[in-house]
């Protein structure tokens, strides 16, 4: 098949390199704000695994060409899949591009939109087709940052919002290569499917802000949230997954799909009190390291070194989106702390973001390294080259010995055996 692929996000990127790498012809145009010469110099594009790769590959072989956008795509072959995969405030880019096309093209043709817009938006795109025999599709963005490749080629499933026959069946033969150990699209119609992404993310974040809430309970009660977490994770009703309490959940799609959801209820003239908890719970959240130095060296915390290990709001990506690091950094310069911050990729964008600081000092190279003359050590990502430090050397580096573990991602009694002071989200130890 012909492909037509437009947008600068991830997704757009991933599904240009993954449907050209099986056999199709993919034309790739980025949105304008974020050219090709703009992408290819990105640390978050060249991070991902695999995608970079294949995107070379791919343009090597002649199965991928990108390019600008052009004025008209008179002299263009008709295509027979448009993929929209562009950012949620970029509704009047896509409504251009299925327009342009729109008005050249006189074959059968689907337009998926991948895109997160508002509920209803894939009909009005479809609204901008000349002929019954183009339809527009929705098939919502299911990558995960770190993961991308992996998700899109090798899917658990594909949320499809469509209620023409022949069009289902085009998207099937385009995600044929991706689709063969069993069948893993689940069909339904396109405003169900483009409320059904949102309201996954919407319960995600719940669920996590919840276990939260829990964790701080547990702290003011005296209890490891550990014994919780295991206690409510089996329970078949529950399930274990994104039980984990920590500081908060950042990055560009989570946030966005969430305020996207608040603003389809305020549209509806359904405010959602739930949904702005568990926003408001969760950016309060990302100071909780904060509050537990705070406590610890009873307020007193000008002049003092930390350190801080992770800065992407996940592990495996580049991007610090509403990362829980941005808004603890904010405080901790507040009282006058100085930070000395590892992460294994993500500085180049925290460079960006924040310049030079006088309180901030940098290092790519050794974890350790942040550590010198610090008096404390803050896990704020849990990049696996974290997991299991050298204690004893933490131990002799640290000068207060306290280690706050914003993931919990280490075994307190074991961390105080080793003669720390731990503080984790609902758990703690002494020495």
């Amino acid at each position: 098949m012909r492909i037509i692929v437009h947008g600068s996000e991830l997704s757009a990127a991933t599904a240009a390199a993954a449907l050209a790498s099986v056999g199709h012809r993919v034309d790739w145009y980025p949105h304008p704000e974020t050219s090709w010469a703009q992408l290819a110099a990105a640390d978050w594009l060249s991070g991902e695994p695999f995608v970079a790769a294949e995107l070379t590959t791919s343009r090597e072989s002649g199965a991928l060409r990108i390019h600008d956008m052009p004025s008209a795509f008179d002299a263009q072959p008709e295509a027979d899949i448009v993929w929209l995969a562009l950012a949620p405030d970029q509704r009047d880019a896509a409504e251009q591009f299925v327009d342009a096309i729109a008005g050249v093209q006189r074959s059968p043709l689907v337009v998926v939109n991948n895109s997160t817009f508002p509920v209803g938006q894939t009909e009005a795109l479809e609204a901008l087709l000349r002929h019954a025999s183009q339809v527009a599709v929705v098939l919502p963005d299911m990558l995960e940052e770190g993961r991308a490749w992996q998700v899109f080629t090798r899917p658990a499933r594909w949320l499809l919002g469509c209620e023409d026959d022949w069009a289902a069946d085009q998207v099937r033969e385009t995600l044929r290569a991706f689709n063969r150990r069993a069948e893993v699209f689940q069909r339904m119609p396109r405003r169900a499917a483009e409320l059904t992404k949102l309201a996954i993310n919407g319960m995600l974040a719940t669920r996590i802000s919840y276990m939260n809430e829990v964790a701080g309970l547990a702290d003011s009660l005296g209890v490891d949230v550990e014994h919780v977490r295991q206690g409510m994770g089996a329970d078949t009703r529950i399930g274990y997954e994104y039980l984990y309490p920590g500081i908060g959940f950042g990055g560009p799609n989570f946030s966005r799909d969430l305020m996207r959801l608040a603003d389809v209820q305020h549209q509806t003239g359904r405010e959602s009190q739930l949904l702005e908890q568990v926003l408001d719970i969760n950016e309060s959240k990302k100071e909780t390291l904060f509050r537990k130095l705070w406590n610890h060296f009873h307020g007193k915390l000008e002049g003092r070194t930390v350190a801080i290990w992770g800065a992407a709001f996940k592990p495996g990506t580049t991007r610090i989106d509403h990362a829980p690091v941005l808004t603890l950094l904010r405080a901790l310069w507040a009282q006058g702390v100085h930070v000395r911050l590892h992460d294994p990729a993500a500085l180049p964008a925290l460079r960006k973001e924040l310049g030079d600081h006088p309180l901030l000092s940098l290092h790519e190279d050794d974890p350790y390294a942040a550590c010198e003359g610090a008096d404390a050590l803050m896990l704020v990502t849990e990049w696996k080259c974290y997991w299991n430090p050298d204690w004893r050397r933490l131990a002799e580096t640290l000068g207060e010995r306290l280690i706050l573990d914003g993931r919990n991602i280490y075994d307190p009694v074991y961390v105080a055996a080793r003669g720390l002071v731990y503080r984790g989200i609902g758990r703690r130890a002494d020495p």
